[in-house]
């Protein structure tokens, strides 16, 4: 009898510790699956840092080349996590206002629909390793066959999309006559720059330019406070003139602060003090104060770009450091928003490492964030949800002197025409303001 229930105990015991088993080899399998989603949806399994995109030879140039031409664009990123990875790349066509087009990838690619990126580097001689990969567009697989705006999108074996980059297009259809002054109304004239600019169209028939033209005006390449609902308000000839007084403003804003951290070995006119521990360095800018009320000064930057630089290296792709930068704004307490550091160091958007807390004890806010070796521009801006673009001006004020770079984009879409065709292009600084 004792036997037997000897037996049965030993069957009861097996089957829990088998099931046991069972569970806790389920249990890793979710967890390892869960962990996997979790790292991606945070960007810790693809660390993703210094994407750049720009012509080949020319780091400081926008993405735009001309249809059909020898030009080509780079694209380059690294990613902190130094493991090897099947990255694929891919370009969708868009509408002028950057949403999806409704055209067939056989309608504006040429080639493969997707790319594998091959070209990548281990970092070398850094503190923190990384990899970088880069691809020259358009390539032999994947070719762009008409203009407009495009996102070039990279993704994973997953199908997952882990950056999105804006580019265009351009075929030269017509010329563009840009004017930059002061603005012409008096509440204007001291803050404000004005864009009068006419359309030349003789190469073009555009039969309704209130309907086929759409005009897209930017300041130092941002999108958060584009122009673009304006129609000309004289045709004459084969020209289309817009010369308004107020709907065609920016803010002049201010020079941009910058800092260089080209070389770590010593202190630039922006670093107050570079420390450094086995795991990695951390650089601390002076701190910075509100410019609201300031008189204007002349200071040469970069229109807020950017670019990675290392003195002491040989290829600076691989062999810049990351380094910790920490931002110090003095500034009594702001209740009405959040204060960003913002640039093309940010892709001009509003990031959360670039958010800055505040410290009510020293009165400040302050944030630290993870870059490249390189010289940087930027500024410091408020989220105010009251207004459609964050506000620069209230902390680095707005004079009609400021250097900005401006762009004008126009895209025509004729009589049957299935998509916005990119037919302008022209770019300028308001630099003869004085």
């Amino acid at each position: 009898m004792k036997n037997i229930y000897l037996f049965f105990s030993l069957l009861v015991i097996a089957a829990c510790i088998s099931k046991k088993e069972i569970t806790i080899n389920n249990s890793l399998i979710d967890i390892i699956t869960e962990d996997l989603e979790i790292e991606k949806e945070d960007n810790l399994y693809y660390m993703i840092k210094t994407v750049l995109l720009h012509k080949e030879t020319e780091p400081l140039s926008l993405p735009i080349i001309n249809l059909n031409s020898e030009e080509r664009l780079k694209f380059s990123f690294d990613d902190l996590n130094s493991e090897i990875k099947n990255l694929f790349i891919t370009i969708e066509h868009c509408k002028s206002d950057w949403t999806k087009s409704n055209l067939m990838q056989s309608e504006y690619i040429n080639g493969f629909y997707k790319d594998e990126i091959i070209d990548y580097e281990y970092s070398f001689n850094t503190i923190q390793e990384y990899v970088h990969y880069q691809y020259f567009f358009p390539s032999e697989n994947l070719k762009p066959q008409i203009s407009g705006n495009f996102k070039l999108k990279i993704f994973d074996n997953y199908g997952d999309t882990l950056i999105i980059k804006k580019f265009m297009i351009l075929e030269n259809k017509i010329n563009i006559d840009l004017n930059i002054k002061q603005g012409t109304l008096s509440q204007n004239r001291k803050i404000k720059h004005e864009l009068d600019f006419t359309i030349n169209h003789q190469n073009l028939t555009i039969s309704d330019p209130f309907s086929q033209i759409n005009v897209v005006i930017k300041q130092n390449n941002r999108d958060d406070n584009i122009i673009n609902d304006l129609k000309p308000l004289y045709i004459r000839n084969n020209q289309l003139i817009y010369d308004y007084n107020e709907e065609n403003n920016f803010f002049g804003n201010n020079e941009f602060r910058h800092f260089d951290i080209k070389s770590i070995r010593y202190h630039s006119d922006r670093i107050e003090n570079i420390k450094f521990d086995s795991l990695e360095y951390n650089v601390y800018l002076f701190k910075d104060f509100k410019r609201t009320f300031n008189n204007y000064s002349i200071e040469p930057d970069l229109n807020g770009k950017f670019y990675i630089k290392s003195q002491e290296a040989r290829n600076s792709d691989i062999e810049a450091e990351y380094v910790n930068i920490t931002f110090k704004l003095n500034s009594n307490y702001i209740d009405y928003g959040d204060i960003y550091v913002v640039g093309e160091l940010t892709n001009w958007q509003l990031k959360n490492d670039y958010k800055l807390k505040y410290n009510f004890k020293s009165k400040e806010y302050y944030t630290t964030v993870k870059i490249k070796q390189g010289y940087y521009n930027y500024h410091y801006a408020i989220n105010d949800t009251s207004l459609s673009h964050f506000d620069i001006s209230s902390i680095e004020g707005t004079h009609y002197q400021t250097r900005n770079s401006y762009q004008i984009y126009v895209y025509y879409k004729g009589n049957g025409d299935r998509y916005e065709r990119l037919i302008g292009f022209t770019k300028a600084l308001s630099k003869d303001l004085f």
